[in-house]
């Protein structure tokens, strides 16, 4: 017989709140256009992008996550010194080690939060979501903030017809903390790596390190391929998420995708069925595809400008590169 003693977690656990920045440079369609042969009609027709936020030097990941979670924590109405961990989601923090979450933690105020960083693309809000979850309901923390934070301008290739126009910079932050009644559903969640090249880092670090490449590594993706997964099989994984909490689309009152693509958005919508009633999130069209911080940030603006409310259950669902894929309801704080 095993002489651990069982863990004392909350039963379950909610997201309590929700903070959100975004830089302020503001990019329109106009300046991507210097250096791509493409019009502005183009670009809203193929993405529903109009602008995109661009970080400045001072405005890096750290400084980004520190403005968001600052808000998600005053929102929450609980103080720094009760995180008991900090996750931050992103492919933009350049330092490999250590972990960028560690100088937020303690930037913030914690009280030696347990803290790392995770790789998981566009899905990363909801492999974060998921492990904090986790965390909560076994114990190991009260309050844990997860952070979706990106600077893609620093991995765009602005000659790349394909992506130049699409990718922008920004934070988004929530804290999750113990509930009494179900909040966060069962995460459908998984990966398809003999997809990986559709998205994907253009070459290793060490190829342009070496000298080998003369172009900083960007990103990269086969549009058509990843229009067709993200169409046809992410809406089956959304419906799966839907059936794991046992509700229906007719039971939700907003919908949260990654904003990746307005036409992915507005397919997804129709292959799932939604109800007039149901809210549909469209940051992308103001600031383009954020990866792993589109969903908080998308949330964050959903509730302040009343789209949204206190209480509303919300079907999440992030994918991209890997490719990775997760997806769960929630109830909005």
């Amino acid at each position: 017989m095993s002489k651990i003693k069982p863990s004392k977690g909350a039963p379950y656990a909610r997201i309590l709140g929700v903070g959100g920045y975004r830089p302020t440079r503001v990019v329109p369609n106009e300046v991507i256009l210097e250096t791509i042969d493409s019009s502005d009609e183009w670009i809203r027709s193929r993405s529903g992008i109009e602008t995109r936020h661009w970080a400045s030097a001072e405005e890096t990941v750290a400084a980004m996550s520190i403005e968001a979670s600052g808000k998600a924590i005053a929102d929450a109405g609980i103080s720094a010194e009760q995180i008991g961990g900090v996750i931050v989601s992103t492919v933009s923090h350049f330092k490999q080690t250590p972990a960028v979450a560690t100088e937020i933690a303690d930037k913030l105020g914690t009280n030696k939060a347990a803290a790392f960083d995770i790789s998981a693309g566009c899905a990363g809000f909801g492999y974060g979501l998921t492990l904090a979850k986790g965390m909560i309901v076994e114990g190991s923390a009260e309050y844990v903030l997860v952070i979706g934070v990106e600077r893609l301008s620093d991995l765009t290739d602005l000659e790349d017809r394909a992506t130049a126009f699409l990718f922008g910079d920004g934070a988004g932050a929530v804290v999750v903390g113990p509930s009494k009644e179900p909040a966060i559903g069962p995460t459908v969640w998984g990966s398809e790596g003999d997809k990986s090249e559709t998205i994907k880092q253009t070459v290793p670090w060490t190829d342009y390190r070496e000298g080998s490449v003369a172009k900083f590594p960007a990103i990269t993706q086969e549009g058509q391929a990843v229009f067709r997964w993200a169409v046809f099989e992410m809406a089956k994984v959304a419906q799966q998420a839907l059936d794991a909490a046992g509700i229906t689309p007719d039971d939700l009152d907003v919908f949260i995708p990654h904003q990746a693509n307005e036409r992915i958005i507005d397919s997804m919508v129709k292959t799932l069925k939604l109800p007039e009633h149901v809210t549909v999130a469209r940051d992308v069209r103001t600031t383009g595809n954020t990866s792993a911080a589109s969903i908080p940030l998308a949330m964050e603006r959903l509730l302040a400008t009343g789209e949204a409310k206190s209480g509303d259950t919300a079907l999440v669902i992030g994918f991209g590169a890997g490719l990775v894929y997760a997806a769960t309801v929630v109830t909005l704080p």
